[in-house]
């Protein structure tokens, strides 16, 4: 098994956070603890999965919970290059279609510093 690594780079809307290796049950809470200590609340958070190989079920209740403490804090919750074994539990789930994906970690980044058009608005 890949230890899961977790790197933190701020950037003017927000925080990204690089989430690579294997999640699961033993290791699946690190990611919560991290984003609780690295976020800043109310801001838009960047999760880049391109180094996350793979995801259990447990892993997926952690990013269920990450993005409700985003949500209640005042924050969104976006998610960056989901490889495959990821994608596949995302979307089988259901999950993918409630999420804000984006293919790279800088499409992310992009979309999050570009002012929304007049008269849109975000969606938390």
């Amino acid at each position: 098994m890949t230890p899961l690594s977790l790197d933190r780079r701020p950037f003017t809307a927000g925080v990204l956070i690089s989430v690579a290796g294997e999640m699961d049950a033993t290791n699946a809470d690190q990611l919560e603890v991290y984003v609780g200590r690295m976020g800043q609340p109310g801001r838009p958070l960047v999760l880049d999965l391109a180094g996350l190989t793979f995801m259990d079920s447990t892993g997926l209740h952690v990013l269920l919970r990450v993005l409700s403490a985003v949500r209640e804090q005042g924050g969104t919750l976006h998610l960056a290059a989901v490889t495959d074994l990821p994608a596949r539990l995302l979307q089988i789930t259901g999950v993918w279609d409630a999420l804000d994906i984006h293919p790279t970690a800088d499409a992310a980044v992009t979309a999050l510093l570009r002012p929304p058009a007049p008269g849109l608005r975000r969606l938390p």
